[in-house]
């Protein structure tokens, strides 16, 4: 006796139920932040994607229409940057698009691994000799006394570092470090800052990330005593830098 049909509507309820294979999932979900995903993966973080809608829609399983309206968004926002090249454009993500991309790597990195870490390598180089007025400040000196547990000595270490190693550094920004706020003295506005725990060549130190710095690929470190002593550093010479979240 032949096999009855089910009726055209709940044969296509059962095939709406059914989910769908792994093949037939876009490879990302069709959302701002995977555009960002995608167009850093390309290396648009440091050198223009250049991508029509087509094919960006076809890396994230949208349209072309869906896709197009996705970067006029992030365009608005100031998270992407775009150029026309010929038939296609030329797509950059701006810091601002970074920062939203660190901040979810951050999310699932607390989720999966803790407590942030990381390693860096750079070189000792000569600084314009601000940092000695700056931690000279009894506005700062007081809140580095009470939050790091040691009064710096009046100075920082810079080292230069490579877009990999500065790359990674960035990733700092979303941790939690310890906060040392701005203040006015002598009629003068003085910028906040926050710290990280580090070790130089194993010795204890800090990391201070202003917030304001006119430096682009220098990374600057306080510690109770000079640390070029300390470690009988001269400019040129390597160094290694252990950072921990607090």
């Amino acid at each position: 006796m032949p096999r009855k049909e089910p009726p055209r509507k709940a044969r296509d309820a059962g095939a709406r139920a059914r989910p769908p294979s792994t093949a037939e999932r876009p490879r990302a979900r069709g959302d701002a932040l995977a555009v960002l995903k995608v167009l850093a993966l390309a290396g648009a973080d440091h050198t223009p994607a250049v991508l029509t809608s087509r094919e960006l829609g076809d890396r994230i399983g949208v349209s072309q229409q869906a896709a197009d309206r996705y970067l006029v968004a992030l365009e608005s926002a100031g998270l992407v940057a775009r150029a026309l090249a010929q038939r296609r454009q030329r797509l950059t993500v701006t810091p601002a698009g970074m920062a939203q991309l660190r901040s979810e790597y951050q999310t699932y990195r607390r989720i999966f691994e803790g407590r942030g870490r990381l390693s860096i390598s750079g070189t000792v180089v000569s600084g314009l000799g601000e940092g000695r007025y700056y931690l000279s400040q009894p506005g700062y000196v007081v809140q580095f006394s009470e939050r790091l547990g040691y009064t710096p000595y009046p100075g920082t270490l810079n080292v230069r570092v490579g877009p990999p190693a500065l790359r990674r550094v960035a990733l700092v920004e979303g941790w939690t470090g310890i906060r040392i706020d701005g203040f006015e003295a002598g009629g003068r506005t003085f910028g906040g800052a926050t710290c990280f725990p580090a070790r130089m060549n194993g010795h204890a130190c800090h990391l201070i990330h202003p917030d304001r710095t006119h430096y682009q690929d220098v990374v600057e470190f306080v510690a109770a005593e000079r640390l070029r002593d300390a470690l009988s550093l001269h400019d040129d010479d390597a160094v290694r830098v252990d950072l921990e979240e607090p």
